[in-house]
């Protein structure tokens, strides 16, 4: 929420010096001298409106001091309530991570995950087909018709049209086309001459590549670069064959191509049982764990270990601590009573405020309280946390990453997701930062009064107007009225006589 900044006629007037100036004024009128009228009715106006301006200026200064102080506490709260979220899902207690003691293998823990030391053999990755076509001049034009090229069940149709009929138009129509199935196209120039390399995107024996041609004439040299893909046994003399595997690979079934690499899938064994993939990236052969291959792992047997996270659980709850404290600290600040500073300045902002306090012993509940009863009854001193006497917390270290590694109940039991520390202070935070919530509530009853004041302020300005006009006129009249008198008196003197004048009747008889 922005604060809202509210007009002022001036700074703060003292009323009787405002009045004393106008009496002056008038005293000095009265006495031959010119009033200055817009100095005097500026006092008096001042004088008149200085009670309201002073407290129009102050409850607004107070009302965006809570603002200010409002949104930084919504900040904190936010920050903290971020904090819990691995924690109170329980998400990060039940992370696991997996490595292995070899190359080529990429392992990361995901839901599920069991731990345990696991043997994986890889006999060969997933790899994608590659085909080439005969050799054609660069210049040779193919004919028009229709190309439809198929793979993994997709396809797209290429118009070959004679604008795009030769060997680089076609490449180019294949790489623009917008439904494009998963299959790129290069020319690779050769001492017999060019040719088109189509390659699949996509891993594994299912994902063959296929070109059909229709609408041709028959002697189109675009019908030779029709082409199925089969499939066939894997070559036992595969560098890419490890132990007893005899799985398949794709062929050239039918066209005028050859097979630069056959596409593949990867073959393993987790644990002694054997394993496909089409990808290389296998999600499904081990439970709780996604497991990426490249070709360094081929050929090898390596224990894979899946294990706890417990240091990325140690970072999250460090994290949790830490924005804890940061919480606290903004609390102290807001609620803090500083008796050396002036009078109006000495307490914060949310100082003996009933929602504050609300707020700061509800965390503070939370925060202190345990999980469970009796003798399995934890809390976070079981796990190395301790409260400290300002209401922060301090972490042990050592004795959390021992509670991880040596007593992971303990801190299961923590921060379950029903009614764990996190659980249930993420809880709470969520109702205190809900629409509708203590702080919104707050929120809104503090916008609805700014604006209230914004509008008496209006009304007092208009108010400051239409007196200053008043003023003005009055003022206006009793300074032409002081100067006639004035001028009556300057002629009374000359006409009776003054101090160095006997005047015109001093002689009549």
């Amino acid at each position: 929420m922005s604060t809202i900044p509210i007009s002022s006629t001036g700074s703060t007037v003292d009323p009787n010096s405002a009045v004393q100036q106008a009496a002056q004024s008038i005293i000095s009128g009265s006495t031959g001298s010119t009033m200055d009228v817009n100095s005097l009715v500026t006092a008096l106006v001042n004088a008149k409106i200085a009670g309201q301006t002073d407290t129009l200026n102050s409850k607004t200064t107070a009302d965006n001091t809570q603002v200010t102080a409002l949104g930084t506490l919504k900040s904190v709260m936010s920050l903290l309530q971020a904090s819990l979220s691995a924690l109170s899902d329980g998400t990060t207690l039940s992370a696991f991570t997996a490595t292995g003691d070899g190359k080529g293998i990429t392992a990361k823990g995901t839901s599920g995950a069991v731990a345990g030391s696991y043997s994986v053999q890889v006999s060969n990755i997933a790899t994608s087909q590659s085909i080439t076509s005969g050799a054609f001049k660069t210049t040779d034009t193919l004919g028009t018709g229709t190309m439809t090229i198929s793979v993994g069940g997709k396809n797209m149709s290429i118009p070959v049209t004679s604008s795009n009929n030769t060997l680089a138009g076609i490449a180019s129509a294949i790489n623009s086309a917008s439904g494009n199935p998963g299959v790129t196209a290069a020319i690779v120039n050769g001492t017999d001459g060019a040719h088109l390399v189509l390659r699949s995107s996509a891993t594994g024996v299912s994902n063959g590549i296929n070109v059909t041609i229709s609408g041709t004439a028959s002697g189109d040299a675009l019908n030779s670069l029709a082409v199925t893909s089969g499939t066939a046994p894997a070559p036992a003399n595969s560098t890419e064959t490890a132990g007893n595997y005899t799985g398949s690979v794709t062929t050239v079934a039918s066209g005028s191509w050859t097979q630069s690499v056959a596409g593949e899938d990867a073959n393993f064994s987790i644990a002694g049982t054997p394993g496909t993939s089409a990808s290389n990236t296998i999600t499904t052969a081990l439970s709780g764990v996604s497991m990426t291959l490249d070709s360094t792992s081929v050929g090898t047997t390596q224990t894979l270990t899946v294990a706890p996270d417990t240091s990325g659980q140690a970072t999250a709850i460090t994290a949790f601590v830490t924005a804890y404290n940061n919480y606290m600290s903004t609390v102290q600040s807001l609620t803090s009573f500083d008796s050396t500073q002036a009078t109006g300045s000495q307490g914060g902002a949310l100082l003996g405020d009933s929602m504050m306090n609300t707020i700061r012993n509800t965390l503070s509940s939370a925060i202190s309280g345990a999980v469970g009863t009796g003798a399995s009854a934890v809390n976070l001193a079981s796990i190395g946390i301790t409260l400290q006497p300002d209401g922060t917390l301090k972490t042990d270290t050592d004795a959390l990453n021992a509670a991880l590694s040596s007593d992971p109940q303990t801190v299961a039991t923590l921060f379950n997701s029903k009614n764990g520390v996190a659980a249930n202070m993420n809880n709470d935070l969520t109702s205190f930062l809900a629409t509708g919530g203590i702080m919104d509530t707050r929120s809104s009853a503090l916008t609805a009064d700014l604006k209230s004041l914004t509008d008496q302020q209006t009304q007092l300005t208009a108010y400051a107007a239409q007196l200053t006009t008043s003023y003005n006129a009055q003022f206006t009249a009793l300074n032409t009225l002081m100067s006639q008198s004035q001028s009556n008196a300057n002629y009374l003197t000359q006409l009776f006589g003054g101090t160095n004048s006997a005047g015109a009747l001093a002689t009549n008889k």
